[in-house]
């Protein structure tokens, strides 16, 4: 079975968030389970000036935007036995960044009809593509309006993933005939058409054979108008064909066994480490070192949507107690604000790092007890799944991915892996911290927990097996 897995990022080329995660991870997995799966992306800056010498050309050839007839370069490179394709342009992608541009329509309006005509350019017959966010969201359209006619294209199925329904890349009516050279009546006839616009998400979700969002408890939410971003009544309609698959996370790069950025290496069988992580991060931000007080980290962008307001609501009263709080992340001036303000107040309770840092996340992971991720929504969320593997326990609301993720703690049973709440409340949160603070001072509950945590399978490894599944239901029943 071939499949061509279309992004707009993936790790380690190019990547903002957790598209590119899954991108970089999920192919590998499936590739593992003789699924024949390749990776198609734009060539962005940042690649060329990384990987330029690694990369090798294909061949070039014209695409129409329009009216326009745009060169395309095709670039490839094997990856961890994975072989990754580049859509060059530098026009479109020879820029800081990878989104965020006013034409931004223009550019993936490229993109996706270079992807359908390059697996003609080079003979790559695929079975199944797999198409991801808004990006990429008009590949199953154009399949469907145009290519499927084309005996090449006319046996290809499409899954379309969603990773994060805010983002649904709407755009003016006119980029119908101006950027793909259609009439109106896919705006017309309500299949693109989105609150005045044309929304590459809607034609994603509304010309593909299956849709897949991150997290089986996103997949319902989805469906309601509280997170359905104005598409619930379309999802719902949908639902036949929509299914929610589990992220996980890379297991090699996330590894306390073997973590190159962390000052000790520990396992499930020997948690001696974790205590020596503690004190030495401790030593490091300038906080009194004690192993005994509750370590609480957060590493997240600091934003309403990761639940921050919250977390400010609370702060004064949870700083009362004998707690360590480190952040780490960047986002809302607000907030960023906030937490330097709890670090002035409180310097020995407080290590705010208003910065991004790969190797001090890793550091976090490892030696905190707690972690706190009281999102508003998170499709699947992967803080509380690297949380998970260090044996760092997640307290979360249970929404999205971190309520399929995260079991809450039950005093009677001893199961569980976490502690959550359900409204979006921060009298709720504080609760739920309070009762994780009172566990965490029982050594028999706390290291029960913590083995439950890092015992928790959360690998890429399943999540490619229900996707194998999904791509064979498929391919078997048209």
């Amino acid at each position: 079975m071939k499949v061509l897995f279309v992004t707009s990022e993936a790790e380690p080329f190019a990547k903002t968030g957790g598209l590119g995660d899954v991108a970089g991870s999920l192919p590998r997995d499936l590739k593992n389970l003789d699924v024949d799966v390749s990776v198609i992306m734009p060539y962005y800056k940042e690649i060329k000036e990384k990987y330029n010498d690694k990369l090798y050309f294909i061949k070039c050839f014209t695409v129409s935007v329009g009216w326009r007839s745009q060169y395309c370069g095709l670039f490839q490179y094997e990856f961890e036995g994975v072989k990754y394709y580049f859509i060059d342009n530098e026009r479109y992608f020879d820029r800081d960044g990878l989104y965020g541009y006013y034409d931004d329509a223009e550019r993936f309006a490229f993109f996706d009809r270079a992807v359908l005509q390059a697996l003609k350019e080079i003979d790559l017959k695929v079975e199944i593509i797999h198409a991801n966010d808004w990006q990429s969201g008009m590949i199953p359209v154009l399949l469907k309006l145009e290519y499927s006619k084309d005996p090449f294209y006319s046996e290809i199925k499409t899954v379309f993933s969603i990773h994060n329904l805010l983002f649904r890349g709407t755009y003016d009516p006119n980029i119908l005939p101006e950027l793909f050279g259609y009439d109106m009546v896919p705006y017309e006839d309500g299949s693109l058409e989105f609150y005045g616009g044309v929304s590459f998400m809607k034609g994603g979700i509304n010309y593909s054979d299956r849709v897949s969002t991150v997290s089986p408890s996103y997949a319902g939410e989805i469906q309601t108008s509280l997170y359905g971003e104005g598409l619930d009544g379309l999802l719902r309609n949908r639902s036949s064909a929509l299914s929610g698959i589990l992220n996980g996370i890379d297991y090699k790069a996330y590894n306390p066994e073997k973590d190159e950025y962390i000052y000790q290496d520990y396992s499930v069988r020997d948690l001696g480490g974790k205590s020596i992580n503690k004190e030495k991060l401790q030593e490091e931000l300038g906080l009194p070192v004690d192993k005994t007080i509750p370590l609480i980290g957060i590493v997240s962008r600091l934003t309403n949507q990761k639940g921050m307001n919250l977390v400010a609501e609370v702060s004064d009263s949870l700083l009362q107690k004998e707690v360590q709080l480190v952040v780490l992340g960047t986002g809302d001036y607000l907030y960023e604000e906030h937490f330097k303000n709890l670090q002035y107040r409180y310097p020995n309770k407080v290590s705010a790092n208003i910065r991004f840092s790969n190797e001090l996340a890793h550091k976090i992971y490892a030696a905190c007890d707690m972690f706190l991720m009281p999102s508003l929504f998170e499709p699947c969320g992967l803080g509380q799944l690297i949380a998970l593997r260090y044996g760092t326990i997640p307290i979360v609301r249970e929404t999205g991915g971190l309520k399929d993720t995260v079991i809450p703690y039950n005093k009677y049973t001893g199961e569980g892996n976490g502690f959550s709440f359900k409204n979006y409340s921060a009298w709720e949160l504080m609760n739920t911290i309070e009762y994780a603070l009172s566990c965490y001072g029982n050594n028999d509950v706390w290291s029960n927990l913590v083995i439950s945590a890092m015992n928790q399978d959360n690998s890429w490894k399943k999540s490619a097996e229900d996707y194998k599944n999904l791509y064979l239901n498929l391919v078997t029943q048209f």
